[in-house]
């Protein structure tokens, strides 16, 4: 199989039956979260400017306003990242299903469900590959929006029924003009520019639309020249590869996370027992280094604010890491304790996987030390429908509501046997039902 089969040829009811629901349950979570980003000030502001500057009579996630196919990519794009609790793929220190869904959801309007399920299957597989392509050919740690771009083109050339030769043109425009952007200078420096998956969904579907019109591109290097990336089409599901967060937060600080709540537990302790925290682990999540965040994008990149914020709260949750929640006097003084080591062992390990060993030093001087510790829900463990059903609900019922967030669950498990428009209804209603969870996202 070559890229372009996977692209024009792959159908839904021919893949493993495992896969399908992987798939089906992805698309939940990844609509939870978006549901949870949808009420940030980062997503008001691109919907928007989406609004106003992509005019054009598709409706946008979540907003009920227009905008064009671009446009509504770039607002959904930047939404679902709003709130950092989508899934990952840990090779890419990345996230696929962000900008890959932001690009089908204008594009998959009067589609059949299946179709519409094998452009999202397709898209990992494609996604999962670029991604590493990309990343074998460069130095710098790019932002899923970059690669995310010529996955997005894939996608949008599938629903939008390009041929081979024009889909061939239209990932090469899109990684050309996917922005590269450098991921770690959102990590030093946190805002709303995320992982740029919105930017890299509007590029692709951009580079499908233009393709269509005869636009033409240069090949894509990550494709055409890196074969061996592209070897195992058809043998290997990365859709089974894919990692879920627990926790609404960088991946990199839910080792440490993990490695606060097991001690808690372990020597049932609260918050006012503890004087401070101390991490070993890889590098990239020292650099996660805001202990008085601002923004919640700032939270969302710490990772001394979350591991404070599961010591006081026993979870961490979207309205711990927003608003008023962010100036919690405990919560900062746990923050402003915690002290980073590098781990040779943990920097070893990353990125296919991330430790962390965490040690609480009580009032009282006594030292309580952990064993290493992992994310949870890797691909090797990953999560049980129970789970990843709950943790939609947790996202979707203070803000859409309980009837809206079933019918959601009930459109996507019937996404199969029926047409897109059934769940695209109710994705882009907009959300009226608030309370005070939802404002503080």
């Amino acid at each position: 199989m070559t890229p372009l089969d996977l692209v024009h040829d792959l159908r839904w009811d021919d893949l493993p039956a495992a896969l399908q629901a992987r798939h089906l349950l992805g698309l939940l979570d990844l609509v939870g979260v978006a549901a949870g980003g949808a009420e940030t000030r980062l997503s008001r502001i691109i919907r928007d400017h989406a609004a106003e500057s992509f005019g054009g009579g598709i409706s946008m996630l979540f907003d009920g306003r227009t905008a064009s196919a671009p446009g509504v990519a770039l607002a959904a794009g930047m939404t679902t990242d709003a709130l950092d609790g989508h899934d990952g793929f840990n090779p890419a220190k990345g996230h696929i299903g962000c900008p890959l869904f932001a690009a089908i959801l204008p594009l998959a309007r009067g589609k059949p469900g299946t179709e519409m399920l094998a452009a999202w299957a397709l898209g990992y597989e494609f996604g999962a590959r670029a991604s590493v392509a990309q990343h074998a050919t460069v130095g710098d740690y790019h932002s899923s929006g970059s690669w995310g771009a010529v996955t997005a083109a894939a996608a949008a050339a599938r629903l939008l029924g390009l041929t081979r030769d024009q889909t061939r043109h239209a990932l090469g425009i899109a990684e050309y003009h996917g922005a590269r952007s450098q991921m770690m200078r959102c990590i030093d420096h946190p805002t709303m520019v995320k992982d740029g998956s919105g930017w890299g969904a509007m590029a692709g579907v951009s580079a499908a639309q233009l393709a269509a019109k005869g636009f033409t591109g240069a090949p894509a290097i990550t494709v055409e020249d890196a074969p061996d990336h592209w070897s195992d089409l058809g043998t290997r599901w990365y859709g089974l590869e894919q990692y879920y967060k627990p926790y609404p937060v960088c991946r990199w600080a839910q080792p440490p996370v993990e490695g606060v709540l097991a001690l808690a537990r372990a020597h049932g302790l609260a918050s006012i027992d503890v004087a401070r925290i101390e991490i070993e682990t890889f590098h990239e999540s020292t650099r996660l280094a805001s202990s008085e965040p601002g923004t919640t994008e700032e939270a969302q990149y710490s990772t001394s604010l979350p591991c404070a914020v599961a010591l006081v709260h026993g979870d961490v949750r979207p309205e711990h890491i927003a608003d008023d929640a962010l100036r919690d006097p405990e919560i900062l003084r746990l923050s402003r304790s915690m002290t980073f080591s590098e781990s040779d062992t943990a920097n070893a390990a990353f990125p296919q996987r991330r430790f962390a060993r965490t040690t609480l030093v009580l009032k009282d001087g006594t030292r309580c030390q952990g064993d290493w510790t992992e994310s949870r829900w890797d691909p090797g463990s990953p999560p049980s429908a129970a789970e990843l059903h709950q943790k939609f609900r947790a996202l979707a019922d203070p803000r859409l509501g309980r009837d809206r967030a079933r019918m959601i669950t009930d459109a996507i498990a019937g996404l199969p046997g029926g047409p897109f428009d059934r769940l695209a209804g109710l994705l882009v209603q907009p959300i009226r039902r608030r309370t005070s969870a939802a404002r503080s996202s």
